[in-house]
């Protein structure tokens, strides 16, 4: 019971680790990246700032004996990398050339993408009140976040590319962790420094493309910089969490608990930046948190109807091995009598 309670704890220090750093770090990269605030628009090479960071604590962490190393082949943490920035480069095209409207759809299409892939990779299925909430809290989003959709042909390939990547690459987190039997931050430490040398190397051609400016022209104050490292810390945290999460959940049920942070954000965008709460927000938040809550009720009757398979077939199998016991036994148990019975004679 304790063990199981601890559990529960750290599931829900793990989800709020990342939902409170994931919103820190929106606030503030908005205050820094903002034209009315510092104009640092170079997204790329912000995110290599914070693999960065996190590769530095990760060395730091290891070389203090604090977490282990484990083995884990060169080629796949090369691959696993490879998709991890073509998640984020195609996020910010997708950005770049969409609307915010069609940003915001092709961002909810991953749930749907990930219990697909799921399914395809993993033969992973799904129960009806799963589904069910899972509609539910991409509705609500939707209602939340969707305005003005409209759709062209390299924006529409660039979302494309960006889902299939991001829910890859959440995929795939949870799959090397449980392969190599690595931890969170191990595999975090070993992805981040190949992550911030190829966004350091390739992130400031790819902002120029999205900005028309190179990161070198940029004029870096005391408030910028200070922001900068806000950022990174609060990136540490994110990353971090996002491993523990998808380590401890699927990557079904990090996309959908991930959608409170919209809400999270919405409302604090609304308290501190003074951004337009209408009753179309209210609504979609309140049909996103009735989704979240019944999804989390579907996982716990899919969870319940798994161990109720799981006891009869155990029961099937035990009784079989306890009859091949029992016969064993009775046979020793008869040999032994007709000895002692012999022997007596």
């Amino acid at each position: 019971m304790e063990k199981t309670l601890s559990g529960g704890v750290s599931d829900v220090g793990a989800w709020a680790m990342n939902v409170i750093s994931s919103v820190g770090i929106i606030m503030a990269n908005k205050q820094l990246m903002s034209p009315t605030g510092y104009a640092f628009c170079f997204a790329t090479t912000l995110t290599g700032f914070h693999f960065s960071f996190t590769a530095l604590v990760g060395l730091v962490s290891n070389a203090s004996g604090y977490s282990a190393s484990k083995h884990v082949p060169l080629w796949e943490l090369l691959w696993f990398s490879v998709v991890a920035n073509t998640s984020i480069s195609g996020m910010n095209f997708s950005l770049m050339l969409n609307s915010v409207g069609f940003y915001q759809i092709s961002k909810l299409s991953m749930i749907p993408v990930v219990c697909v892939m799921e399914w395809i990779l993993h033969s992973k299925n799904y129960t009806r009140e799963v589904k069910m909430a899972v509609a539910v809290v991409v509705v609500g989003v939707g209602v939340c976040t969707v305005t003005d959709v409209k759709v062209n042909a390299k924006g529409f390939i660039c979302a494309c590319v960006a889902v299939l990547s991001t829910s890859l690459q959440q995929i795939s987190i949870g799959s090397l962790q449980k392969k190599y039997s690595i931890g969170s931050f191990e595999l975090l430490s070993k992805t981040a420094p190949i992550q911030a040398i190829s966004l350091l190397v390739f992130g400031p051609f790819i902002d120029y493309s999205l900005s028309g400016q190179f990161v070198t022209n940029y004029n870096l104050s005391y408030g910028a910089f200070f922001f900068i490292l806000l950022s990174c810390s609060l990136a540490v945290f994110c990353n971090v969490s996002q491993y523990l999460c998808i380590g401890r959940f699927s990557a079904v049920s990090f996309q959908v608990l991930g959608h409170m942070k919209t809400v999270c954000i919405l409302t604090l965008g609304w308290l501190l930046f003074d951004s337009e709460l209408t009753l179309k927000n209210i609504l979609g938040m309140a049909i996103a948190v009735l989704g979240m809550v019944i999804y989390s009720w579907a996982m716990e009757v899919e969870k319940q109807g798994d161990a109720t398979k799981i006891i009869p077939n155990m029961k099937d199998i035990l009784s079989e091995e306890d009859v091949k016991l029992l016969k064993e036994g009775l046979e020793e148990t008869m040999v032994k009598d007709v000895e002692l019975a012999e022997s007596k004679g």
